[in-house]
């Protein structure tokens, strides 16, 4: 039996047969794509990094030196004992790959963050004082370098401080050690 005499639409002279399996076919591809792409959009829960979550490098005495940057001399404190401050946050995370202020690969998704003066490393708690959300981190970068900025974090810890989407908010810092 003529496809063609069954359905005027297809033409041609395909048999029933063929095309019956052109469509199990289709099926098995379609069915085989869903299945790969269902793995990637697996819902994850975001998780909140606790202190012992956080890796903290070696130190070396690079990092605690004084250093010049556009002119400025930034002394690194001695201890991060006790320090508490209030300030603007900003965040970057385009610079994959680049080695921090302690020699590690910098990660835009980790749990990270640049401070002009805390001993390096130093874990500290952020929180975002217009949402409340909070997360420990380590400092182990030097920055930010403009006017008016306490911390650079990570896109990774901005995220989990929902201030991603804005690009600043004002934020607590606490260290932690």
């Amino acid at each position: 039996m003529n496809i063609s005499t069954c359905n005027p639409n297809l033409g041609g002279t395909t048999n029933l047969f063929a095309r019956g399996r052109f469509r199990i076919r289709h099926l098995a591809l379609c069915l085989g794509l869903a299945s790969l792409l269902s793995g990637c959009s697996t819902l994850q829960k975001e998780s909140v990094a606790t202190a012992e979550d956080v890796y903290l490098p070696r130190s070396h005495g690079k990092t605690s030196r004084p250093y010049r940057i556009r002119g400025k001399t930034y002394r690194p404190m001695a201890s991060s004992k006790g320090y508490r401050e209030v300030g603007l946050a900003s965040w970057y995370g385009y610079e994959s790959g680049n080695r921090t202020a302690t020699g590690q690969r910098f990660n835009p998704r980790g749990l990270s963050a640049a401070h002009k003066t805390l001993p390096l490393p130093t874990k500290v708690r952020v929180t975002n004082l217009e949402n409340g959300q909070s997360t420990t981190l380590v400092v182990n970068d030097r920055g930010p370098f403009i006017p008016g900025r306490l911390i650079d974090l990570s896109y990774g810890a901005a995220k989990v401080l929902r201030m991603h989407r804005r690009g600043t908010a004002r934020v607590l810092v606490e260290a932690l050690n």
